[in-house]
């Protein structure tokens, strides 16, 4: 029915760069919220980043003035520009997406593993 795929994650130094993407596909009339979660191992999974449908933001703190998360309403897809990568950064990355199909639904990604080394 609808489906998200992740990209983009691998390994990176710390203050090295990466981006993250999450296209949404399937029977999509539209599509609302946009969001970055993650996850280390033994942790909760905490919000990153959201994206309304109307392009306002919110940031955790952590990652405020190093990330940025966009969205392109014609992919379906939200982004996540990650800069200067701190091991603290180091987790599973999940995107979550708000989706309008035969019902308006929240849908996960399966999860893209970020590694920074020191």
């Amino acid at each position: 029915q609808v489906q998200l795929v992740e990209s983009g994650g691998g390994l990176v130094q710390a203050g090295g760069s990466l981006r993250l993407s999450c296209a949404a596909s399937g029977t999509i009339l539209s599509i609302g919220n946009m969001g970055w979660y993650r996850q280390a191992p033994g942790k909760q999974r905490d919000l990153v980043a959201d994206i309304t449908s109307g392009g306002r933001t919110n940031y955790a703190d952590s990652v405020k003035g190093r990330f940025t998360i966009s969205r392109d309403n014609a992919k379906n897809t939200v982004y996540l520009q990650m800069n200067s990568l701190k091991p603290e950064d180091t987790a599973v990355y999940y995107c979550k997406v708000q989706v309008y199909s035969i019902r308006l639904r929240d849908y996960w990604g399966q999860g893209t593993q970020v590694t920074v080394s020191s």
